[in-house]
């Protein structure tokens, strides 16, 4: 991905480049775009998609909610460094794929080749890659431009009616946008929103009497959303359907529907879009985290595990389909069924709370993994020493998709299985560790040792971070992940061993990619401990932020990232990370790029 990413500059970036730095995304995030798609070419194009719009919820949407929210296309900033961003990047790179949507493929690529024409060896705005598209199409897209001006994430919500006597299925659509730091009125965007409509046996067929929806192959349609509430009438069907919206992530919204648990579950075991498939899993366990943390339903009430119960059935068949007694059969999607089985981050599931108890999420989530390793134990058993077996039938490391999904999976079952302290899956892991002939093997079973809550396991896990250090201290790169495995350990001690790891011969305080491998592996990624009541962490961040605003400012502004969402926590947490983030702003000698995080984070209406 990286080395496509530079190698597509060629053009997009470097033959044809910006004009000025307001237009920074016509480089970077149609660069972004094409590297991705030559990612999904390679291996998985659904885990992908899932693994890009991860990165987006749980990190991009937050920069859109935050005080430093801002267009992909700004009209002013105060220090440019702090505007590559992943508004810039990757909401960048979304914009461009709800074009291709919009266009067709053959229109789309028309209009990049129309645009690299018109334009090699110039300096250019995003206004050109527009035009260009719509010279090359045909097509208006004159409200769509509003994606590069308009800042925040775009809010849907799903509303439908079900006529059992006509068999006619009504959705309604409402659009809106919160109001962000100089934009307080947004006018509505244009969105693609891709739907199909599902029942138990799979896929209906489509029918709409509106001449605005686009009829696409495999039973789907692509919605034009242009106004602040539309209604789409489908008719001619047998039941009533679940629909399946926003397949493929087809825009960079936020969705609001009413699903039932049961309509989750129905998504996840029929649908054919492998993201909604994905995505309906995690509904279906935000649902439980919710419940749990608004004390609505806890997990472990009797409503609660017959929801575990439920979830925990489909996952199980769906293990139990993928297997034939060989291994892993050709036509299954090992990949797929791999995110599907692991938890949201806590990156995700703080995004999905306007007020966040992070004590309340810490034990939700702990609650639910050791409840769902437990139900799934014999088949994750199963599985595991299948595809172990399988791989090494294989014979030597082979960087290829099959390969990568069965790894994938294979490891995914051993992290489950390590949730729970009675298990011989500990023995299986410091197994694969000794023996492997790959770094994602032995760093995937060093990462499910460490995080195994038995007694046994932490005293393997010293050991083992001991002897991982010793093979691979000279190799820079692989200590960097060293540092970032123990980082986000989410353990009570995990800031006093950062604390120790911050005096290793290994870490350079003034190399930013040590910095950014411990101290931001730590304050982005081990958000359970990072949030600890205690407020030492904020403390510690606010510390490193001054000591490199001299050093580094740009990698300062950039850590100082998690303290700007203070407003959105509970005390005692808000006012500790306020008052961290008043003694940088406080500092002495302050430059441009932390001014500008710290006293937008602390004037945000």
């Amino acid at each position: 991905g990286v080395v496509a990413h530079e190698y597509f500059h060629n053009w997009s970036g470097n033959r044809v480049t910006c004009r000025d730095w307001f237009q920074l995304s016509l480089k970077e995030g149609f660069t972004v775009y094409r590297d991705a798609c030559f990612s999904a070419d390679m291996n998985s194009a659904t885990v992908k998609r899932i693994e890009d719009v991860s990165v987006l919820r749980s990190a991009q949407f937050a920069e859109d909610a935050g005080p430093m929210a801002h267009p992909v296309r700004p009209e002013s900033y105060i220090e440019i460094s702090n505007f590559y961003t992943l508004t810039i990047y990757e909401k960048g790179a979304e914009v461009i794929r709800m074009m291709e949507q919009l266009l067709g493929v053959e229109e789309f690529r028309a209009g990049s080749d129309l645009y690299f024409q018109r334009h090699d060896g110039e300096a250019v705005t995003c206004e050109d890659f527009v035009c260009a598209m719509e010279q090359a199409s045909g097509i208006d897209l004159t409200q769509f431009r509003l994606w590069y001006s308009q800042s925040g994430t775009p809010q849907l919500a799903v509303d439908d009616h079900w006529d059992g006597e006509t068999g006619r299925y009504t959705l309604t659509v409402s659009q809106s946008c919160p109001a962000t730091p100089g934009q307080q009125n947004k006018a509505p965007f244009f969105i693609p929103l891709r739907l199909a409509l599902v029942a138990d046996d799979g896929l209906q067929l489509l029918s709409c009497s509106d001449t605005a929806v686009e009829m696409l192959p495999q039973r789907e349609a692509l919605l034009s959303l242009s106004g602040e509430r539309q209604t789409w009438c489908f008719e001619g069907l047998s039941s009533r359907p679940v629909p399946s919206l926003l397949r493929g992530f087809s825009a960079p919204v936020k969705l609001f529907c009413d699903y039932s648990a049961q309509d989750l579950l129905l998504l996840l075991r029929h649908d054919n879009d492998g993201f909604v498939r994905w995505d309906a899993s995690r509904r279906y366990l935000l649902q439980l985290i919710a419940a749990h943390v608004e004390r609505r339903c806890a997990i472990d009430s009797e409503a609660g595990l017959r929801a575990v119960d439920a979830l925990s059935d489909v996952l199980i068949e769906l293990l139990d389909e993928g297997f034939s007694s060989e291994g892993w059969r050709d036509d299954g999607d090992a990949a797929l069924l791999a995110e599907m089985l692991r938890l949201p981050s806590y990156a995700y599931i703080v995004e999905q709370f306007d007020c966040v108890d992070m004590t309340a999420i810490q034990q939700a989530v702990e609650l639910l993994r050791r409840l769902l390793a437990e139900r799934l134990e014999s088949s994750l058993q199963d599985g595991y020493l299948k595809l172990d077996r399988q791989l090494k039938s294989i014979g030597d490391y082979r960087p290829v998709a099959t390969d990568i999904a069965l790894r994938s999976l294979k490891n995914t079952c051993l992290s489950h299985l390590l949730c729970l302290s009675d298990t011989p899956a500990l023995e299986w892991a410091q197994t694969q560790y000794r023996v492997a002939d790959n770094m994602t093997d032995q760093s995937a079973a060093l990462s499910a040792i460490a995080s195994c809550p038995s007694p046994q396991a932490e005293q393997l896990a010293a050991q083992l971070f001991d002897d991982f250090y010793r093979q691979w201290s000279n190799e820079s790169l692989v200590v960097n992940q060293w540092l970032s495995l123990q980082a986000c350990r989410d353990r009570p001690d995990a800031l006093s061993r950062l604390v120790e790891l911050m005096d290793h011969p290994a870490y350079d305080d003034t190399n930013p990619n040590k910095v950014r491998s411990l101290i931001g592996a730590f304050c982005g990624r081990n958000l359970a401990q990072f949030h600890a009541a205690d407020g030492q962490s904020y403390r510690l961040l606010a510390d490193e932020v001054i000591r490199l605003n001299a050093l580094n400012p740009q990698l300062a502004a950039r850590l100082l990232s998690p303290l700007t969402a203070w407003r959105r926590f509970v005390l005692p947490q808000c006012e500790l990370m306020q008052r961290e983030l008043q003694r940088v702003l406080g500092s002495p000698v302050l430059s441009a790029d932390v001014y500008e995080v710290a006293s937008k984070s602390l004037s945000q209406n």
